[in-house]
């Protein structure tokens, strides 16, 4: 391979079978990394919550040291190949910030990302009026509490909520309300996600789709790619489409946390880089 097209990119959205809805372990998820042409791959599993909320697609409070030690077991079986690190995909809802911040000292983490899931029933018991486009507006308030909380390094699949009733969902009428949440946004420093697990939706395009991330793009919102991989063979899926979209959209580089700084990746590059 030449030097040019050397592993540079990163899988920094993926889980475990801890979620209870993810399969395959981690070493599979690394070795689709591997044949992706990834530099890395970052797991950030769904993370534990208090009063055990939506425990059916998350990892226990108990779980978590177990899942400290499944991905060390990855990094040191793959130390001389693949760079794997420890990330954590965190649910934000408004008062859950003291519970977020003491899971997040626990261990020393890469990438955590901040996740306002509408669909979880602890969620919709708080804020679901039966109204869709209120849960629209509300969805995209939470996003910017998430940012301005200071907990996360990346805001994942950020227009989520086009899923819930896809029917109602009518870009000119929220795009008033997620300028405002995206100036939030930009003002905290917070970069957002590019999910390609978007295409496989009831809305079948990214995790932002093309208007939303112009938006972001104006602002000067960096951009993570991350497959949001629930098995191991979606690792990596469709960054060769994301990073096009990203480069007509006018972004010249996509955004990899390590150590939770951010570090710039020419899409030029990343481009030649992956398999």
């Amino acid at each position: 391979m030449p030097a040019s097209a050397s592993p540079i990119l990163y899988e920094s959205h993926c889980h475990t079978p801890l979620c209870k809805h993810a399969t395959g372990e981690p070493e599979e998820y690394c070795e689709h990394a591997l044949r992706r042409g990834l530099r890395g791959i970052i797991f950030t599993c769904h993370s534990p919550l208090p009063n055990n909320w939506s425990a059916e697609v998350r990892m226990s409070d108990a779980e978590f040291e177990r899942y400290v030690a499944m991905v060390e077991q990855a990094r040191v079986a793959y130390a001389d190949r693949l760079d794997v690190r420890l990330g954590l995909e965190s649910d934000f809802v408004p008062g859950v910030e003291p519970w977020l911040e003491k899971l997040h000292r626990r261990v020393p983490l890469h990438h955590v990302l901040g996740s306002v899931h509408y669909q979880m029933a602890f969620y919709r018991e708080r804020y679901f009026t039966g109204d869709v486009f209120a849960y629209q507006k509300i969805y995209y308030e939470h996003l910017a509490l998430a940012a301005e909380s200071g907990l996360f390094d990346t805001l994942s699949h950020p227009d989520l909520i086009k899923n819930e009733v896809p029917v109602e969902w009518y870009f000119p009428r929220i795009k008033p309300f997620i300028a405002k949440a995206l100036d939030r946004i930009a003002a905290t420093g917070v970069a957002m996600e590019l999910n390609t697990s978007g295409l496989l939706k009831a809305l079948p395009e990214m995790n932002p789709g093309p208007a939303q991330l112009a938006m972001m793009y104006a602002r000067g919102i960096p951009v993570v790619l991350g497959a949001d991989a629930h098995r191991p063979e979606r690792v990596g899926d469709n960054y060769i489409k994301a990073l096009n979209l990203l480069r007509e959209i006018g972004y010249q580089e996509v955004t990899v946390f390590l150590d939770r700084r951010k570090h710039g990746i020419p899409i030029d590059q990343a481009l030649l880089s992956l398999r």
